[in-house]
């Protein structure tokens, strides 16, 4: 009687787990059910909020729930990755995440969040082309002339960026240390600061974003000499890479989706499969590269790896070049 009860009960049991295993899987497969609130943690208007918007919208229409973008910007970035670690691990609020967030601000400054135990990655979305131009004062067409001439003239010239632990001044200080130069650091609050100030020749080298500087070498106010990325930029078959000339140097400069840490991993999966579809389209991919930016997905181990990795390698600068935050 009692071993027939226990199996009973045991059998119970299992049909029991096996119905809460299947409205599980039913609820992860038939994500999302409700608005996503998808976190951009900066101003609109950035490289940053247009991938975002982008991608909200196509899933907006894709699923019929509504993916709706709230910016949540301040303390580099941190303020908004924050907020989305500590949410439900529900798959319900995304983070756009900016590779700074993870690979750098963690060696430059406290982060209020553990990088590698506080998300759960689940693509890389966008990459965001970085370039190296100079004010036409300086006379240098390429890499190697630039070198060059900062060699010969070691105290006039000058660089901006948005700020210390910028991805504008790791690139740069990168390029110093592995071209044997100094270039000097000019700090501001924020890129466009500093581009006035390049276009007005109070600075006079900058790398940053491509979308934020071709508008001005069209027009003849600045001079592109290299892409900053690993290698040659798709949009820009025609403009070599500064590792050409210079090895070892690359920012490639990458967006991203996170959710926080604990999120089933069929929820995971299913947003994955769905923003690859969207970054897949020719439409959104023509969309993104017209504002310079070129469409990227991973799947979520790729993510974390590209993670892991950068945090390695720019830990490496940052403690070379004495970098401390603002």
């Amino acid at each position: 009687m009692n071993r027939f009860f226990s199996r009973r009960v045991m059998l119970q049991a299992g049909v029991l787990s096996g119905l809460t295993s299947g409205v599980f899987a039913q609820n992860s497969v038939n994500y999302p059910t409700r608005p996503i609130k998808f976190v951009v943690p900066i101003t609109p208007g950035g490289s940053n909020d247009v991938v975002a918007r982008t991608v909200a919208q196509k899933l907006t229409e894709m699923w019929g729930q509504p993916v709706t973008v709230e910016n949540k910007p301040g303390a580099g970035m941190n303020l908004g990755a924050d907020f989305v670690a500590k949410s439900p691990p529900d798959g319900y609020t995304w983070l756009l995440g900016a590779n700074n967030i993870f690979v750098t601000n963690p060696h430059v400054g406290k982060t209020p969040f553990d990088v590698f135990k506080d998300f759960s990655p689940v693509s890389q979305v966008a990459v965001v082309p970085f370039v190296l131009v100079v004010h036409p004062s300086v006379p240098a067409r390429n890499v190697a002339e630039l070198v060059e001439y900062a060699k010969r003239n070691p105290d006039k010239l000058n660089y901006g960026s948005s700020g210390n632990g910028s991805p504008q001044q790791l690139a740069t200080e990168m390029l110093n240390y592995a071209a044997g130069i100094k270039i000097q650091h000019v700090p501001y609050k924020g890129a466009v600061p500093a581009i006035t100030d390049l276009l007005g020749g109070r600075i006079q080298v900058f790398i940053g974003g491509v979308n934020s500087l071709l508008p001005h070498v069209r027009d003849g106010k600045l001079r592109m000499l290299a892409g900053a990325g690993g290698k040659r930029f798709v949009a820009f078959p025609d403009l070599p890479a500064i590792a050409e000339t210079v090895p070892g140097v690359a920012l490639d400069v990458w967006l991203g989706v996170f959710m926080p840490a604990g999120v089933p991993k069929a929820i995971v999966a299913k947003a994955n499969a769905d923003i690859t579809r969207v970054l897949q389209s020719p439409e959104v991919k023509a969309n993104l590269a017209a504002q310079g930016i070129e469409a990227a997905t991973s799947s979520p181990e790729t993510l974390s790896a590209m993670i892991r990795d950068d945090y390695a390698r720019w830990g490496k600068v940052i403690r070379e070049a004495d970098i401390k935050a603002d």
